[in-house]
């Protein structure tokens, strides 16, 4: 194992290995390298890790010391020199009438060299352009031709897909990349949605190559003869990703497709036989045991908690128990029949039964209920055993006695060894 940091030039592509040189470097830091071609200035992507020794190109250049104030204000100049360089070449391109086109401009750190990477589609004689270039700048120049695919990883951008290239993002070399590719994926073959800005095929359509070519392994080709567990027939859709097929039987009609899974089926070698050979049994299915389903708790899912009783307090209680009392004594007075005063030379007059009073209250004088007609006992008792009215002032009150009407009525509750009702007498 060894201890390296990985830097980025410019801050893109493929990031490079250097030794710390004993310096804690943590990722976003500039530093000072040691290079080929001189020093450079770098941005480090990830901080001081270990290594194995055969992931290192030897031999492992060191790190030269964290960039400083001074540093970073050179930078700042070769930034704005290369800004003016890259006008300059596109004026004298122009007057020359060379068919390139200029992509960008690199100024080295200590300031002695600057680079120029265009494109085109053929050779270009840059000779009078790299004299006349010579001349302007005092220092190295160097012309160097690159491809489309080289063009957007320096300019980079966002792709269909949203994201920014991934060349210009964390791709290390380019790998060649073919339509067939795209076909063994089942994705469109319009070159227009299967290409990126360069113009060429995506580089992302190399990613999931491996998985696809394991998958193809598993299933038969579109169009291939193959023998089902219900018989034989022609693979007509194959879906790599679910790892089914569909497949017209040689027993049903036209119309009708069959689903089978992978292990369901099995191509037959040497294709469809003539006309009255028998196809070869190449299948060897064993029905797969039904997997039982773990039931998964939902950890987000509410209990359910069934309501508690509402208390009511003894306030409450009584208030209702009272209320209640008092809806029955109401019903009990609906439902007692009025009796209908008899008149008083009536000897005999009929009784009828009352309900039984309530004898937690007592009764109200002033308003009728239980009616008696109470008059002199001797003289109506008389009257009504032989059936004759009693005589106008037989009831007259004696001297020293109270004068009584006779006729008048009086109002109490008879009481009775029988239960409750009314007295006449």
């Amino acid at each position: 194992m060894i201890e390296v940091i990985s830097v980025r030039f410019k801050n893109r592509g493929k990031s490079y290995y250097f030794a710390p040189n004993g310096f804690q470097v943590e990722a976003g830091t500039k530093v000072i390298v040691e290079t080929s071609k001189g020093l450079e200035i770098v941005d480090c992507c990830r901080g001081n890790h270990m290594v194995m020794d055969t992931s290192v190109v030897q031999p492992l250049r060191p790190v030269v010391r964290i960039a400083t104030q001074d540093d970073l204000r050179v930078e700042e100049i070769n930034k704005r020199r290369e800004k003016e360089a890259f006008e300059i070449c596109q004026q004298k391109i122009a007057e020359h009438g060379l068919d390139m086109r200029l992509v960008d401009v690199e100024c080295n750190f200590e300031g002695n060299k600057t680079m120029f990477f265009f494109t085109s589609d053929g050779r270009v004689d840059f000779r009078g352009l790299v004299k006349d270039l010579a001349g302007i700048f005092r220092n190295r120049i160097e012309l160097r031709q690159i491809g489309v695919r080289d063009e957007a990883k320096m300019i980079g951008g966002i792709g269909i897909c949203g994201r920014p290239y991934c060349c210009s993002q964390f791709l290390d070399e380019f790998q060649p990349v073919s339509t067939k590719m795209a076909k063994i994926q089942s994705l469109s073959l319009n070159p227009a949605k299967i290409s990126g800005s360069c113009g060429r095929l995506m580089c992302c359509l190399r990613y999931e190559q491996e998985a696809y070519e394991e998958l193809i392994k598993k299933v038969p080709k579109q169009g291939a003869f193959v023998e089902t567990k219900d018989g034989y027939g022609t693979a007509v859709q194959v879906n790599l990703l679910r790892q089914t097929v569909k497949v017209k039987l040689d027993d049903d009609g036209d119309d009708s497709l069959r689903q089978y899974k992978a292990n369901e089926l099995a191509a037959v070698p040497g294709g469809r036989p003539k006309d009255g050979e028998t196809p070869p049994h190449v299948l060897n299915y064993v029905p797969e045991p039904e997997e039982e389903k773990e039931e998964i708790e939902d950890r987000w899912l509410i209990p359910f908690v069934e309501p508690a009783a509402e208390i009511q307090p003894e306030n409450e209680k009584k208030e209702n128990k009272a209320r209640s009392s008092g809806r029955r004594r109401s019903r009990q007075k609906k439902q007692a029949p009025k009796v209908q005063p008899a008149a008083a030379s009536e000897a005999v007059q009929e009784v009828r039964p009352q309900p039984k009073p309530n004898k937690s209250r007592r009764p109200n004088k002033n308003k009728p209920g239980a009616k008696v007609v109470k008059v002199e006992a001797k003289l109506h008792n008389a009257a009504a055993e032989g059936g004759q009215k009693p005589a106008q002032g037989e009831g007259a009150p004696k001297e020293g006695q109270s004068r009584r009407n006779p006729n008048r009525r009086r109002y109490y509750h008879g009481k009775s060894k029988g239960g409750g009702g009314d007295k006449q007498v």
